[in-house]
């Protein structure tokens, strides 16, 4: 679930930051995609961190 999350959270980022440049719809699909991928992988990876360790 925290993957799912950092995904979404990623994607949004990647569309307003594609936006903010003047990108076009598939830039902004692009970026979000991308942006995406790489704040759940991430995520994910923190989250497999905080099980191992106690945290959560």
């Amino acid at each position: 679930m925290i993957a799912f999350i950092g995904f979404l959270l990623g994607a949004v980022f990647g569309w307003f930051k594609a936006a903010k440049r003047g990108g076009n719809t598939p830039d902004k699909l692009q970026y979000a995609f991308g942006f995406g991928v790489a704040f759940g992988l991430v995520a994910f990876f923190i989250g497999m961190f905080a099980v191992k360790f106690g945290v959560a």
